[in-house]
């Protein structure tokens, strides 16, 4: 932890104004009448966050390059004034952020003989003769014709003059959308650092609007750092707009592809922008990957340059997580063509602001000692149908344990070299998207909108009231802190909760009666508010992932000993008979191994990005259940022997027995007592703490369950895309027949579904004249297994 001595959470980090561009509003002021007396924010103490791996990059981590920095705080990129420059006066304050832009270093970055380069690689040559397009030792005219679609990728460059250009109006652009673009300025010292030592750094973020390719150019440029080249599949149909952003570093898709996915089909491409990434790298410039954690595109990116290094083309690159925080994503199209960038930047001059961002660039780490030390291990992973059915089909209680194996992160068509599915290298590529896409998540911030939407959401469903909303603020906030992860909001508690409610109202239902002192808050039963919300708080679920899965582990258990007709008595304190006062006490102590197989078999059906990539599954499993110990949900128990134990793990069949020729035999194995049992502790916000942590992860499980309901509606097989689009419409007809649980019928949640079902076997991919589709399997076309799969993951749904 690092100490910052200031007055709140951090002054630095100042709150954008709320009265100058909102009116204000009748229940934001009974909210400061109300909460006046609040005493300030606690914030004394804030987490270092963005450290790398101990356990694959420990010589990483042992440089400390940020540990002998002072405590230099924030900074608002937004607020440029003549303190930024060299001059002072009355005219330099009015085109301060000019003179700014034009004191910040650009480095160099010609093109030289780059085309050469890519064009003579190995790669591109074996391309070109596997399309019989140009024959080996054919003239050279023909290769260009062939390679003429990629020639401007190949010449992107970044121009001084015109990059000093678009960071002005991306200044002043940004201004209207974001209040504030908070920096840390410890992370940015690290990077300064790093960079004087010689090392090619490559930032890797996780996508979410076509806003994050933007904001770390500018924040780099604006600190003198290289600005990179960014690697992002945006398709521009204006010639102009894509000369411009070409000229500042944006690699885009080629002029003939729509989408990612069309241009890797082109057998030319993955050879042509593997070549361009080892030029780009040969000369020094820096890398910026945006990866996905839905679809896995970006990571592909991730994989040439690991091919690189394992080839010998590059010594090593740094690679840098970043984390961006929104406190309300801006949305944008990816399409994008220059009528409707001119019609997006004029509705900015008329539009409030959409909150602040905060970045946090995580400590660089080598990808030479991750990937060829041997302490990044992939051996462990294994299918997720053979880690779970044989526990859903069988009713087994012994999983069979492993990694889940998540090869669609990288598809076949995505991979820089033609290797099998399962090949050993496949698989570290895929290990190192994992590790990335969870060191970015980790050091990105929880901003207060995500505090807000995660109570409201998760335990405030039909409304609280702001007083006691603010308190359950206060104690998230702490309990964020606690665990390690940063907070992007800073300020009074007061300003903090009206600043995010305010941001949220469209979303929400006040009522500020002026009978009611108290203003009354709650979600609206909508669609569009809940998916929003959902959005908003998917950050605390990552936060507090450990303890959500170990609570839904709990919840399986009970479920499990209501429906098993297993009596529990009530006990209390001197009281006899029906009358129970005070707290209850339940006579019910759950093993250890049991809740432990339980929070294992619920960690293989998380998506991509939730789980640390260097822990093992069981190891995550016994934290899960120890972290409710810490919460205070659970309490460990010494249970004598002749007290029963709802203990679910020994059922008919699961015991294992030995050989006799076995040298460790015992007569007293099966006699073996259970290592410890824990019992439901006895405060009153137990049971309340218990349903919010479980509410975490009912959204995504409960997508899960719906698809499988709605799998005996599909026609297979069809194309994924047509899948997705099916399950889709299904998941929102049920919420909407039901009324409620709009969280689990996005797009997302559908996708994340259908991927998860194909991983267990349930869809089966098959390979048609159109491309691949997908079909229900032999297996679960039988009602009574696809009942099975409801019941094996609808035991996790606390309601």
């Amino acid at each position: 932890m690092v100490q910052e001595r200031n007055n709140g959470l951090n002054k630095e980090m100042v709150l954008p104004p709320i009265q100058q561009n909102r009116p204000a509003l009748s229940w934001g002021v009974k909210i400061k009448k109300k909460l006046k007396a609040v005493p300030p924010y606690l914030g004394k103490f804030r987490p270092s966050v963005g450290q790398c791996c101990h356990q694959c990059t420990p010589d990483s981590l042992g440089k400390k390059l940020g540990q002998n920095s002072p405590s230099l705080g924030f900074q608002n990129l937004l607020s440029v004034n003549e303190t930024h420059t060299r001059y002072r006066g009355w005219l330099v304050r009015r085109v301060c952020c000019v003179l700014y832009v034009n004191g910040c270093k650009v480095y160099p970055s010609p093109v030289g003989k780059r085309l050469d380069g890519v064009c003579q690689s190995n790669r591109v040559q074996e391309a070109l003769t596997a399309e019989q397009k140009a024959p080996e030792g054919g003239d050279s005219r023909g290769q260009l014709n062939r390679l003429s679609p990629y020639l401007t990728l190949i010449n992107t460059c970044i121009s001084p003059g015109l990059l000093r250009f678009v960071g002005w109006v991306m200044l002043k652009m940004l201004g209207s959308v974001f209040g504030s673009i908070q920096v840390n300025l410890n992370h940015l010292a690290a990077l300064h650092r790093a960079s004087q030592q010689g090392s090619l750094p490559v930032y890797v973020y996780v996508r979410q609007s076509v806003m994050d390719c933007a904001l770390i150019p500018l924040v780099l440029f604006c600190h003198n750092l290289r600005v990179p080249y960014t690697l992002y599949p945006l398709q521009i149909n204006s010639s102009w707009l894509r000369s411009v952003l070409q000229k500042v570093g944006v690699v885009l898709l080629p002029p003939c592809a729509l989408t990612e996915q069309d241009a890797e089909m082109d057998g030319l491409y993955s050879p042509v922008m593997t070549s361009l990434v080892r030029e780009l790298l040969r000369e020094g410039q820096a890398v910026s990957v945006g990866v996905s954690w839905e679809s896995g595109q970006g990571g592909q990116w991730l994989a040439r340059i690991r091919e690189l290094i394992k080839n010998g083309s590059v010594l090593d690159v740094s690679l840098v997580p970043v984390g961006i925080s929104y406190d309300s994503v801006p949305k944008t199209n990816i399409q994008v063509g220059l009528s409707s960038l001119l019609r997006f930047l004029w509705s900015l001059l008329w539009r409030r602001t959409g909150g602040s961002v905060r970045i946090h660039f995580a400590q660089p780490f080598s990808l030479k000692e991750m990937c060829e030390t041997g302490r990044c291990r992939v051996d462990g992973w294994r299918p997720l149908q053979d880690l779970l059915l044989p526990t859903i089909l069988n009713n087994r209680a012994d999983s069979v344990f492993g990694q889940r194996m998540m090869s669609w992160l990288l598809p076949s068509t995505y991979a820089p070299e033609p290797i099998q599915p399962t090949h050993p290298e496949r698989d570290l590529s895929i290990a190192l998207i994992l590790h990335l896409l969870y060191s970015a998540t980790s050091c990105t911030a929880v901003m207060s909108t995500g505090l807000v939407s995660s109570l409201l959401l998760h335990r405030h469903r039909k409304g609280v009231c702001a007083s006691a909303l603010c308190r359950d603020v206060a104690w998230l906030t702490e309990e964020v802190l606690f665990r390690n992860k940063d907070v992007g909001f800073g300020g009074s508690l007061v300003e903090v909760v009206y600043y995010s409610l305010t941001l949220l109202a469209p979303h929400l239902s006040i009522a500020a009666a002026p009978s009611r002192k108290d203003p009354f808050i709650a979600p609206c039963p909508s669609l569009a508010a809940t998916l929003s919300l959902s959005l908003h708080a998917q950050i605390v679920t990552h936060t507090f992932i450990m303890e959500a899965v170990g609570a839904c582990a709990v919840s399986a258990m009970l479920c499990e000993v209501a429906g098993s007709g297993v009596s529990s008595r009530v006990r209390s304190d001197g009281v006899e008979g029906e009358q129970v006062r005070g707290d209850m006490e339940f006579d019910v102590v759950l093993c250890q191994s049991e809740l432990t197989e339980r929070a294992l078999q619920l960690c293989h059906l998380l998506p991509p990005g939730f789980m640390p990539p260097c822990q093992s599954s069981q190891s995550f499993a016994l934290d899960a259940v120890d972290s409710l110990v810490r919460c205070g949900i659970l309490i460990m128990e010494e249970v004598p022997r002749d007290v029963p134990i709802c203990d679910f793990w020994k059922k008919q069949g699961t015991l294992s027995w030995s050989t006799t020729d076995d040298p460790y035999h015992s007569d007293s194995d099966c006699e073996e007592p259970d290592s410890h049992s824990y019992k439901l502790s006895q405060p009153t916000q137990c049971p309340e703490m218990l349903f919010f942590l479980c509410s975490m992860l009912a959204g995504h499980l409960r997508a899960l369950c719906w698809t499988t309901e709605g799998l005996d509606l599909l026609h297979t097989p069809l194309p994924e895309a047509q899948c997705v689009a099916q399950i889709h419409a299904h998941l929102c007809d049920t919420a909407d027949k039901n009324k409620q649980h709009y969280e689990s019928c996005s797009e997302e949640a559908a996708r994340t579904a259908v991927r998860t079902l194909i991983d267990l076997g349930v869809l089966v991919e098959e390979q048609q004249r159109g491309g691949v589709s997908l079909g229900l399997s032999l297996l679960f076309q039988l009602a009574d297994n696809r009942q099975k799969l409801h019941r094996f993951i609808s035991q996790y749904l606390y309601n």
